[in-house]
C-alpha cells in the first residue's frame, strides 16, 4: 500500500508514460453496469479533478481532451455479471483485465484495496492526488452516465436519466410500481422492497 504522505510517489506519477491510473464508476447503484477504466496520459491536461467535483459540462469537456491525449481501456460489467459472481470479484476481474492490457506500466488504483490483484498499488483518495486516476474517474463517470441515458430510453418509467441507477426515493418507488427491469442488480437488497414478493422482471 502507498501511504497518503508519499508525496514522492505522487510526483513520480507525473511521468505519464510510466503509470496507469485506474478508477471506477457505478459501484453503489442498484441498477446498471460497473465501469472500471485504466488511463495512461500522454501529456499534461489542465483542470483534471475527481469527476465528482466537476460539473457535467466540465466532465464532458475533459472527457474529450482525455480521449485525445491518453491511452485508455474501459472494462464494463453488466448487472447480470455482478449478480452472478459478486461485486468484489467483478472489480478484481476488471483490475486484472486492465493490468494485463497495460503490461508495461505500473498500475495505481483509487481505493484502499487491490482486491487481491498482484502488482497493483492502491492509493486512498487517489482521484484527488494523481492525474491519471483523475482522468480515469472522468472517463468512467461520463461513459457510465451515457450508458444510463441510453437505458433511460429503453426503460423510461424508472427515471435513469435523473438518478443514473442509484437508489433514490423516486427510483425505489418506480421499482415498487413496475418491478425490476433487466438492468437492476437483483443481488443488491433494498430494505424498502424486501417484503414485496410480487416484484417482476420487465
Amino acid at each position: 500500500m502507498i501511504k497518503k504522505s508519499d508525496t514522492l510517489f505522487e510526483l513520480n506519477c507525473k511521468d505519464y508514460s510510466e503509470y496507469c491510473g485506474i478508477d471506477e464508476a457505478g459501484r453503489g447503484p442498484i441498477a446498471g453496469p460497473l465501469i472500471i477504466v485504466g488511463v495512461v496520459l500522454k501529456k499534461d491536461i489542465k483542470g483534471l479533478r475527481d469527476s465528482k467535483k466537476l460539473t457535467p459540462k466540465q466532465r464532458e469537456d475533459l472527457y474529450i481532451k482525455i480521449k485525445n491525449s491518453a491511452n485508455y481501456y474501459i472494462y464494463e460489467a453488466s448487472s447480470q455479471k455482478i449478480d452472478e459472481i459478486g461485486l468484489s470479484k467483478v472489480i478484481k476481474d476488471g483490475l486484472e483485465s486492465i493490468k494485463n492490457h497495460f503490461k508495461d506500466r505500473k498500475v495505481v488504483f483509487d481505493g484502499n484495496s487491490s482486491f487481491g490483484v498482484k502488482d497493483i498499488e492502491y492509493v486512498v483518495k487517489g482521484d484527488d492526488k494523481i492525474d491519471s486516476i483523475k482522468a480515469a474517474s472522468i472517463i468512467a463517470k461520463v461513459h457510465r452516465d451515457n450508458l444510463m441515458l441510453e437505458y433511460d430510453k429503453i426503460y423510461p418509467e424508472y427515471g435513469f436519466r435523473n438518478h443514473k441507477g442509484y437508489g433514490t426515493k423516486a427510483h425505489i418507488e418506480a421499482i415498487s410500481k413496475y418491478g425490476y427491469c433487466k438492468i437492476h442488480r437483483r443481488s443488491f437488497k433494498i430494505k424498502l422492497l424486501t417484503t414485496q414478493s410480487h416484484l417482476q422482471i420487465l
